[in-house]
């Protein structure tokens, strides 16, 4: 019997799909192992939140107006604390900058390995867990020594709405003990809305590295037009300032779940993938036939994007 406890991270009174998608996985690994599953949501408003981990057995509420927002030192102390009471087998933390916070200091606090990177993981046998290194060209299967582990999950390791039913979803209030803490929230930032909401389009085209210069994003502009589509760009893209953030796609920009889902010169960075692998239907275009992106499409098309563009552009416009 595997027990499992996830971190529920949320953010202006929401639950993060990349919690709700450890939900699901925890209850996949239960249903194997025969285990528990227990989600840890802690902060400022945490019990109104908890009717939305209905796919935990037990979700452990610590309620605390003195962490702010988010607060890596109050959130990691109880956190840790909860690994020691509660003694799981499978701690499921998002690989996120506020899951990294508390996933690091948790292993090294309570002395196990903290495996990142993850895909997938598996409790048959042992522990184990498939990773992506290398930019997401290299996928290694890691065997965790010992039968307790922390896994920190790349986005999109299972369906978000499966993590939002199936479990018991019995609310275990904790007392939240916070030490005495150097960093202070004061409040959270966002960027300012662009002329598209690119989270709320049906089609997407998203551009990379591969556009090769500013001038021949009009040619993608063209391409999104004639299909009602809005163009989007992954970070070297925005980077270069030739698209605002608010168009950035990935873990330090958006994350969005188009119907289609068109890349055009990206090769399919780890960190772009987390934004943009739930979408219903991806096709990429991309040089090199070896693209990670390659791995999470539906269709590819190995060529050269300004042969592709302007064909698909006149077919369409007819």
């Amino acid at each position: 019997m595997a027990n499992i406890l996830t971190y529920a991270e949320h953010l202006n009174g929401e639950i993060t799909d990349a919690s709700l998608e450890l939900i699901a996985l925890a209850r996949r690994l239960a249903s194997s192992t025969g285990g528990n599953v227990e989600a840890a949501i802690i902060g400022p408003g945490a019990s109104a939140l908890a009717d939305q981990l209905g796919g935990a057995d037990t979700i452990l509420v610590g309620e605390s107006d003195a962490l702010g927002e988010f607060n890596p030192q109050g959130h990691t102390a109880v956190f840790t604390g909860l690994i020691a009471s509660r003694q799981p087998d499978i701690i499921l933390v998002p690989y996120t900058s506020v899951g990294m916070d508390v996933a690091s200091v948790a292993a090294a606090a309570s002395n196990l390995p903290l495996v990142s990177y993850c895909l997938s993981v598996g409790a048959d046998g042992g522990l184990s867990g498939t990773c992506q290194l290398y930019g997401g060209k290299v996928e290694v299967d890691v065997e965790v020594d010992g039968d307790k582990a922390i896994f920190a999950m790349l986005s999109g390791c299972a369906s978000a709405d499966e993590g939002r039913v199936g479990g018991a979803g019995n609310v275990e209030p904790i007392e939240v003990s916070i030490p005495e803490l150097g960093i202070t929230f004061l409040s959270l930032s966002e960027p300012e809305g662009g002329d598209v909401d690119i989270t709320a389009e049906e089609v997407l085209i998203a551009i990379g590295r591969g556009i090769e210069s500013e001038d021949n994003i009009t040619e993608a502009q063209e391409l999104a037009d004639a299909i009602g589509a809005a163009l989007a760009a992954s970070r070297p893209i925005i980077d270069q300032g030739w698209l605002p953030k608010t168009r950035q796609v990935g873990k330090s920009g958006l994350s969005v779940k188009p119907k289609i889902y068109l890349a055009l010169g990206i090769s399919g960075a780890p960190e772009h993938l987390e934004g943009m692998r739930d979408s219903a239907t991806i096709i990429a275009v991309n040089s090199d036939p070896q693209a990670p992106i390659f791995g999470v499409a539906h269709y590819g098309w190995v060529g050269d994007l300004f042969d592709f563009m302007p064909e698909l552009t006149e077919r369409i416009e007819g």
